[in-house]
């Protein structure tokens, strides 16, 4: 059975305060309350500012001895790629990202790229040689466009052993579709909510604000046990974070878990 970690996308926001931290939690203690709820988190700040060593050490402290990371890439490794200079970027990213890796809590490195990032040749070689620079890192890669749903790409990743993220997203043209191939013993799914309404608006607040219902969690689980027959450790965030939906998905989903793994043991000879 695969060991199966679930959290969410990001954990610091003042509105969490009151429906998830208690009232009157200083933002340098979310990490430590979030480390209570979950044992993993996916770090987004990464993505606007290059992350540096000592604030993730500091990290590693805050979050208590068991919390494992995942952290995305930064936007110069993913949206904003210049070719000359990416090599520096992912330089200075290595570097930071060294105290995690050495203390054996970075579950992977999360390159999410746009939906402007089509299947093209030089994405494809870029895409490549990304994933050789980073090859002593783990390494987790999401599309959001549905040209890279397609054979020749799962099966680089599998040669590669890196995750293919399972995203769940509106059901829209050109999105990618719900697909949980495993292409790693990591495997890593990420829950950004339905909202076909406000998915192309500016506005990442409404976007992401979505509450998956019981039976959609229920559906959820089910794909997960599938996923267990072949991966050896399942990521799971839940990104829906406006007015801590995200804590609330993710709490029904452990719940729900462990009630089929219950059954399962006293149904076990």
């Amino acid at each position: 059975m695969a060991e199966i970690l679930i959290g969410t996308s990001g954990y610091s926001y003042n509105e969490w305060v009151g429906c998830v931290y208690p009232e009157g939690t200083k933002q340098k203690d979310f990490l430590g309350c979030y480390s209570e709820l979950f044992p993993a988190v996916e770090l987004n700040f990464s993505y606007y500012k290059m992350p540096e060593a000592k604030n993730l050490s500091q990290m590693l402290i805050d979050g208590g001895e068991k919390l494992t990371f995942a952290i995305k890439a930064h936007k110069t490794l993913t949206h904003e790629i210049n070719p000359s200079l990416w090599q520096n970027e992912a330089n200075t990213y290595l570097k930071a990202i060294e105290p995690m890796l050495k203390a054996g809590r970075l579950e992977a490195v999360l390159f999410q790229f746009p939906y402007s990032f089509h299947y093209t040749d030089d994405n494809r070689r870029y895409l490549d040689s990304l994933l050789k620079y980073f090859k002593d890192v783990p390494l987790a890669v999401e599309f959001r466009t549905a040209d890279w749903c397609i054979t020749k790409v799962i099966e680089g990743m599998k040669n590669r052993e890196v995750p293919l993220v399972s995203v769940d997203l509106p059901e829209l043209p050109k999105l990618p579709p719900t697909m949980d191939v495993v292409t790693a013993p990591l495997a890593y799914i990420r829950m950004h909510g339905r909202n076909k309404e406000a998915w192309w608006g500016k506005d990442d607040h409404a976007r992401y604000d979505y509450l998956y219902s019981d039976n959609e969690i229920e559906a959820l689980a089910a794909r997960i046990k599938r996923i267990c027959q072949q991966a050896r450790r399942i990521l799971v965030f839940f990104n829906n974070h406006p007015f801590g939906k995200a804590v609330r998905n993710a709490q029904t989903l452990e719940k729900l878990l462990r009630i089929i793994n219950e059954r399962k043991d006293n149904h076990t000879p």
